[in-house]
This record gives C-alpha cells, structure tokens and sequence, in this order.
C-alpha cells in the first residue's frame, strides 16, 4: 500500500470586495493581510486561488505575509476550481418542506448550463483539494475562495446531503481549516474564524442581520 500522510487544507473567503468588481477594498485589502499575518508561521505548501480579481489580489496579499517574507513563500496559482460557482442544485424533494421554497428561489437564476459546470467544478475540487495526500510527510494547502466552495468542501467533510452546503456561509478572510488523516475521518478544525480580525472588520460579506 502506498504511503500517505495528513492533507490540513485551510480556506478562506476572499477579503471584502469593491463594488464595481475591480478587486478589494481598503479593508478587504487590510483583511487579507491580517489572515496571512495569522498563517505565516503555518508551513503553508501551496496557495490556490479562483481567477477573478478579489480572490487573486486577496491570494496575492496573503502570501507575501507568508514564510517571513521569505522569497521561499508559495507563490499563488489560479485554478478553475476554486472558483465561484453553484456546486449543486438541489431538486425540491432534497430539500426539507418549511425551506424548499426558499431555497430554490434563491437559486433560481442560473442557467441549466451554468448549473452542470458548477458540479463538474465541485467534483474536480473535491478530487484536488480533499483527502490524505501521497507520501509520508503532512502537506498544508490554502484555496482562497468564495463562500460557496466553503460551505461544499465542509459539507463534504461531514459526509452531509449534498444540498446542505446551502446555509453554511463565511466572512470575508474568515479562516476555515479542514484536516484530512489517513485511516481517519476527515475533521472540520476551524469554521468561520476571525480572531485575527478587528472589530470593525469582522462579519463582512454577512447581511446586518446575520451578523453576530
């Protein structure tokens, strides 16, 4: 049997973003540098981010605070998979009876097209970010993302329905680490975690009445 050792994938949610869809903004910048303050004694292996420019620039800044500066820091790589997209869309008998209306309304607008890209995305980020990795030596990854992706890949690790990953929403720089042990189950370590944020940049990305 091939060796393999404990995959530590960490996720966040890109910092909070400009409206216009250009990048961050002023505190979105300052968000992603605190969480790659908070990771840069982690020994963070790779740091993968979705193509559009608030997950980038949120990648970018985060790694430049990793390893001490050090020119050794992962550099960001893009990927498809850690895109924003709709990772499945559940058909109303999945869904429990009080919510259903709700739920399929909000998801109402994609394209069928859209909607079968999406769960070939989150199929092929199941395949490349979860699970035990080759070898004998811990790997620690980070995907900067989009909160849907989020919700998918911890609703994966609890062996959860598929359309559960709906309600499971995550801040702006918002730290989630899920740890993936040979002959274990996968455990969910930190969801939603702001401690490395102040106060008036924690709960962003949350609507005011959500936010705690």
């Amino acid at each position: 049997m091939a060796e393999s050792a404990t995959r530590y994938l960490y996720l966040t949610r890109h910092g909070e973003a400009a409206p216009d869809g250009s990048g961050l903004t002023a505190d979105g910048r300052r968000q992603a540098v605190l969480l790659g303050r908070r990771l840069a004694d982690r020994p963070i292996a790779a740091v993968h981010h979705g193509p559009l420019p608030r997950a980038a620039q949120s990648a970018r800044l985060i790694a430049e605070q990793l390893g001490g500066g050090r020119s050794a820091a992962p550099g960001p790589t893009v990927c498809e998979e850690a895109g924003d997209y709709l990772p499945h869309v559940p058909e109303r008998h999945e869904l429990l009876a009080d919510s259903a209306d709700y739920l399929l309304d909000f998801l109402a607008e994609p394209t069928a097209e859209e909607r079968t890209h999406g769960q070939e995305l989150a199929r092929r980020a199941v395949q490349r970010f979860t699970g035990p990795v080759a070898g004998g030596e811990d790997r620690h990854e980070l995907v900067v993302t989009h909160a849907f992706l989020i919700g998918w890949l911890v609703r994966h690790a609890l062996d959860a329905p598929a359309w559960r990953w709906l309600g499971l929403n995550s801040c702006n720089a918002a730290l989630t680490v899920i740890r993936y042990t040979p002959g274990r189950p996968s455990a969910v370590l930190l969801h939603n975690d702001m401690r490395h944020l102040p106060d008036e940049l924690c709960w962003t990305g949350f609507p005011p009445e959500a936010r705690c």
